[in-house]
């Protein structure tokens, strides 16, 4: 059985699960729209797991800070050769690799 997930059922299971601060309502949305796109590209449902989320992505303000942990990245496209980025306004959200 499964349960269609608006954008506001996303943040509330963050909040539900104590990780609300884990990214931002901007964060958020962006998130939520890459995975519904996500989704919709490849023909398949996820399972909504907040923990599994906040392991697998988080958020950066810009470059410097995505610089500070993974001091092997020169630019935004080396970024990118690597992994997801998810850019939205006021910030960018990566998966972890």
């Amino acid at each position: 059985m499964k349960t269609n997930v608006t954008f506001g059922d996303f943040c509330d299971a963050f909040r539900d699960m104590n990780r609300n601060e884990n990214f931002t309502y901007e964060g958020k949305k962006a998130l939520f729209e890459y995975l519904e796109e996500y989704e919709e590209d490849c023909d398949m449902e996820f399972e909504l797991d907040v923990i599994a989320l906040c392991c697998d992505y988080s958020e950066y303000k810009n470059m410097k800070e995505v610089k500070e942990n993974y001091n092997d990245i020169t630019d935004i496209e080396e970024l990118r050769d690597n992994t997801t980025v998810i850019e939205f306004d006021g910030g960018l959200i990566v998966q972890q690799y």
